[in-house]
């Protein structure tokens, strides 16, 4: 007999590093139907040392990721534990945790999340349920984006939903299966422009807000062969590092030209990435605060009804979701999506480490 609620820690470290976001969950299941209720929540942001090492991973040798790896988890570990200490949260059935992506290249049958190696599990002493990607992966599909099936058992009320976090994804159905795929970068570039102008971010999108479109960078980061691409398809740091900043610092104009350039790429890519610009969507990710980069998205797609959720579901709504993937797994349940990632059939992924 299944459970009919499970009482679970969800856990997410994205691309854009703003921190490890946790969120106590508890979920459960009538007549078929999920409903969940986010208790405590928060972000915890890395120091300045593990946001160096996690932006240089990716050009790490094999023997340099083997110990980020054990170091990363030691980490985790006690940011979990802390989180479950200091809310005294009782009677875990399981923390789910996605871990840190720090290669993201499945054309090459590579993807690594770190914090998800076995001892995560005696460290913290809980159930844990983590690592959603690689079976993917092996299966040939992209190992991303593993979030809707969140979208579509959650969140069904909406045409789209959009994350806007260290890249843009979609999901929405189409003839009964359930698409997804990521669409461009946003923080991972918005954010290090910032930094250049001494914040962590562009609040509210103001500084883009008062720069200029650069027309030729503009049409060169349109460009990209990625965008030509059918999905599925998943982007990496490695498209930012290698591609993108590249691209934009070839050009001498000033960061809030070089925001405000990319803000207009970001809405341009939304846009071309909708079957239809219609109906509602949901927007989750920091982006959501943006308010510069949503009016733009309106230009674009002026007859489609931007959701702005509360505040809870907007920054926790990917550690709420590898929270169901994880509870999905414990009932040996679908948890990815053949027709979102482009695997060979549908499966229920990750790995369950008992405390």
């Amino acid at each position: 007999m299944q459970n009919a609620s499970y009482n679970v820690v969800g856990v997410m470290s994205g691309t854009s590093l703003d921190g490890v976001d946790l969120a106590h969950i508890n979920f459960t299941i009538k007549g078929g139907k999920w409903y969940f209720e986010i208790h405590e929540s928060e972000t915890v942001s890395y120091t300045e040392e593990w946001i160096n090492r996690l932006k240089n991973a990716v050009d790490f040798t094999e023997t340099e990721l083997k110990s980020l790896n054990k170091d990363y988890t030691a980490l985790l570990s006690q940011i979990i534990k802390n989180f479950i200490s200091r809310y005294k949260i009782e009677n875990l059935d399981a923390v789910c945790s996605h871990g840190h992506t720090i290669l993201h290249q499945p054309h090459k049958g590579i993807t690594l999340q770190i914090g998800n190696l076995p001892e995560i599990a005696e460290l913290i002493g809980q159930n844990i349920v983590c690592d959603f990607r690689v079976q993917d992966v092996k299966m040939g599909g992209q190992g991303a984006p593993l979030v809707p099936i969140g979208d579509r058992t959650l969140f069904s009320d909406y045409d789209y939903c959009l994350n806007l976090g260290g890249f843009s994804n979609i999901s929405f159905e189409e003839k009964g299966n359930r698409i997804a795929f990521d669409i461009s970068p946003v923080n991972t570039v918005l954010n290090f422009y910032a930094e250049k102008l001494g914040h962590k971010y562009d609040d509210k999108g103001d500084w883009a807000r008062s720069g200029s479109i650069n027309q030729k960078l503009f049409d060169e980061l349109n460009d990209f062969e990625f965008y030509k691409k059918k999905y599925p398809k998943s982007l990496g740091f490695e498209f930012v590092k290698t591609l993108v900043l590249p691209l934009i610092d070839e050009f001498r104009i000033s960061e809030r030209d070089k925001l405000r350039t990319f803000v207009e790429h970001i809405s341009l890519q939304i846009s071309l990435a909708l079957p239809l610009k219609k109906g509602k969507i949901l927007v989750t990710g920091g982006g959501a605060y943006n308010d510069f980069l949503l009016e733009r998205m309106k230009i674009y797609m002026p007859n489609l009804e931007i959701v702005i959720p509360n505040s809870k579901i907007i920054e926790f709504k990917e550690a709420l979701i590898f929270a169901l993937l994880g509870v999905l797994k414990i009932r040996n349940e679908v948890n990815v999506l053949s027709s979102v990632t482009g695997a060979n059939h549908n499966h229920s992924s990750g790995e369950i480490f008992l405390a």
